[in-house]
């Protein structure tokens, strides 16, 4: 199974060790995080679904209020990844056994804590001593640019992550099917981009139950990342994310391409950023006016600072961790 592979190679490829410095900011009880706690920039950019380029200005300008508001119900002051069938000899073809398919290994939740001082919180960044970040794209606005983005990647040799919501798998199942089968690896975005902290409890799984269906029904892949809308999350948020066998995924470097300031923009507020270190998730869309454009040098830069870049799945840790007030990912000992 696709998603216990990936798995495995994320415990193998996983270190111990540093992830960037983040911001200090204190939370309102029952909010995103915990109290006194260090936050990585960005908690609430995203994109708003459209289905006309006409009306694109509009849906950004929706987009963009929807991120102020969840900033300032944050409290933040700043800018916040062929089993080959090998032929049997057959001396007897009626005796020789068909392969078989190995069952999934279930999450083991009971070693992975999420809870910080009684807030339940999602992954921002991973502890690692090796130079390795993750790039990540959310995808629910249009596909322009997805074509430009898969062949600059492919270029670079590289694999990232690409958060769908359930609108853009619908409309665009073809450039699923074409990231999938460009080794990249598929995440959920929800069903509807709906802020997940206003849903009641089964609300909640159904926005993740949804795209999931949808997306195993259209490749066979069974998704396990999750990113929430706007970045929008509370504890309960968390749990259902767990209990739908997901990981929640946030990050802690916002290239803010959402904003549409440039390439340049983009480049400079990404390679220069504070918590850029070892294990960063760093946020990008495509459907954004520049990011396309800024993607080679983006990648460019990065690998100049000495980083390798790889997808989520090789990033993460399985199991046996816990997080850390900044939500940084971190291995258990023993």
């Amino acid at each position: 199974m696709r998603r216990k592979g990936m798995m495995a190679l994320a415990l193998s490829f996983a270190l111990l060790a540093g992830c960037g410095s983040v911001q200090k900011e204190t939370v309102e009880e029952g909010k995103n995080s915990v109290q006194e706690r260090d936050i990585p920039e960005g908690n609430a950019q995203e994109e708003t679904t459209q289905k006309e380029s006409a009306l694109k200005e509009n849906a950004l300008k929706e987009s963009t209020d929807n991120y102020a508001l969840a900033d300032t119900a944050a409290g933040v002051t700043e800018d916040i990844e062929t089993l080959e069938t090998q032929e049997v000899s057959r001396q007897e073809p009626d005796l020789a056994e068909e392969p078989q398919e190995e069952a999934e290994t279930p999450i083991d939740w009971t070693t992975a804590d999420h809870d910080v001082n009684g807030r339940n919180l999602p992954i921002y960044c991973v502890e690692t001593q090796e130079k390795k970040v993750a790039l990540t794209f959310d995808a629910a606005w249009g596909n322009e640019d997805t074509e430009k983005i898969l062949k600059t990647l492919e270029s670079h040799g590289l694999h990232v992550t690409f958060f769908m919501t359930g609108g853009w798998v619908e409309r665009y199942p073809e450039d699923v099917k074409a990231i999938l089968a460009a080794g990249h690896d598929l995440g959920n975005h929800s069903e509807n981009h709906k802020n997940m902290s206003q849903l009641s409890e089964e609300e909640k799984k159904e926005e993740i139950r949804k795209v999931h269906d949808q997306v195993k029904d259209l490749t066979g892949y069974e998704m396990f990342l999750f990113r929430p809308p706007y970045g929008d999350y509370d504890n309960a948020t968390v749990d259902a994310v767990k209990d739908c066998g997901y990981y929640p995924i946030q990050w802690d470097v916002d290239s803010l391409d959402w904003q549409n300031q440039g390439v340049d923009s983009i480049l400079k507020t990404v390679t220069g950023h504070k918590n850029l270190g070892n294990g960063s998730i760093i946020l990008c869309h495509n459907g954004a006016e520049y990011t396309a454009e800024a993607l080679d040098a983006l990648i460019t830069a990065l690998e100049e600072q000495g980083y390798t870049i790889v997808p989520l799945s090789e990033l993460l840790y399985k199991d046996h961790y816990h997080l850390n007030h900044e939500g940084r990912q971190i291995q258990d000992q023993g």
